[in-house]
């Protein structure tokens, strides 16, 4: 195998494991072939008394029922995402119905965000716009009354903010380019995950992350560091699309197969609905093949006027080969890799040599890791003074 095939390989493994990741940490580790403790023999076993022939004959009939009955719910599973994936495959035919009904995007935010990238823009000018989307104003007001950002030490100077437009002009420009995109995606996040416990969490984490990092590293290389914070925001949009889609198209049809499956009283095949919950590895499929066209798709929908990310954010959807990117796909490549092996690493499922295949493939030098070592993927290191 060639140098330059083994670092996509590379790349393209633990692009694969970071989803596993989000799903949870045991699930990436299954998927990886880890044994856990608590299931090793450490030595003999203590004696036990001898079953007499009556009771080993009914455990080994128990036995034998048991892997009937898993056999026969595992076979119901599959049969059930068999009609899960075919629906959600007619699903992301239709964006108008991803875009409006799954993530609900206004139209306002990205007319927000398009005058955010011109000379021209103005608090004023975004004013109305706010005014229009109650959840965001609502952010902006709680956002700029957290005691960090209040003069607690005078209270008498102390100014507590209770109008979004006050709030806007408290920000400004510069700070508004950061926090419109990150409470998007907050926004747009699924509000429960069930029974992905801390996925959602984990999307928005990813979305940070990926953000800081594009922008940290576009300061170095002379691109535009608000063009690659909101790519970097939004580069994995298509993501909190599916979790959505899938999570809503599994409970409709497992209650219509429940229902029916009571309604014609097949007891079996009932009992074996009730076991059944969203599958980890069906939803990861589901991540890693679709979601970055999906991103791309949804992008492309927000019809930026004056915020040049489409190009880019095609070229990571159709895998254009890395020396072939424009400068702000490469960015947020970079990006999107650093704060996955950010990630892996925490939880320890990374080696060293993996990553250093991996920044390899995408060329980092070594100040932009050095750089990008030292800096917070979770803090957007505000200043606002009120």
């Amino acid at each position: 195998m060639s140098k330059s095939l083994q670092k996509n390989e590379t790349a393209e493994v633990l692009y694969g494991r970071f989803h596993d990741l989000l799903l949870g940490h045991n699930f990436a580790q299954q998927q990886l072939g880890y044994i856990h403790s608590l299931d090793l023999d450490y030595g003999e076993k203590l004696p036990s008394r001898t079953l007499l022939e009556v009771e080993e004959k009914a455990q080994k009939n128990r036995n034998k029922e048991d892997t009937k009955k898993l056999k026969y719910i595992a076979h119901v599973n599959a049969l059930l995402h068999q009609d899960v994936e075919a629906q959600i495959n007619t699903s992301l035919e239709d964006i108008d119905y991803i875009y409006n009904d799954i993530i609900h995007i206004q139209d306002n935010i990205p007319a927000i965000l398009d005058l955010l990238s011109v000379t021209s823009a103005s608090v004023g000018r975004i004013d109305p716009l706010v005014k229009n989307l109650l959840w965001l104003g609502d952010d902006i007001v709680k956002f700029i009354n957290l005691p960090q950002y209040r003069n607690d030490k005078d209270p008498k100077k102390a100014v507590k903010v209770d109008d979004p437009s006050l709030g806007l002009r408290y920000l400004g420009l510069d700070n508004l380019k950061l926090i419109i995109p990150t409470f998007s995606l907050k926004h747009w996040a699924p509000f429960s995950t069930m029974p992905f416990r801390l996925l959602k969490r984990k999307l928005w984490e990813s979305g940070m992350a990926t953000a800081i990092a594009a922008k940290t590293l576009a300061e170095l290389n002379d691109v535009d560091p608000y063009q690659a914070f909101v790519l970097g925001m939004f580069h994995d949009v298509g993501k909190i699309a599916l979790v959505r889609l899938y999570l809503r198209t599994f409970e409709t049809i497992w209650e219509r197969q429940i229902k029916d499956s009571l309604d014609n009283k097949e007891k079996e095949l009932h009992d074996a609905l009730l076991e059944l919950k969203p599958d980890p590895l069906c939803l990861r499929n589901l991540m890693v093949e679709h979601s970055v066209e999906l991103s791309y798709k949804l992008i492309s929908k927000m019809a930026f006027k004056y915020l040049p990310i489409q190009t880019s954010m095609e070229q990571l959807a159709s895998k254009t080969e890395f020396s072939k990117m424009d400068n702000l796909a490469k960015i947020v490549t970079k990006a999107q890799c650093y704060s996955q092996y950010k990630k892996l690493k925490e939880h320890n499922l990374v080696e060293a040599d993996e990553v250093k295949t991996w920044f390899s493939n995408y060329h980092f030098k070594i100040t932009e890791l050095k750089t990008l070592a030292s800096t917070s993927l979770h803090n957007l290191q505000l200043s606002i003074v009120h």
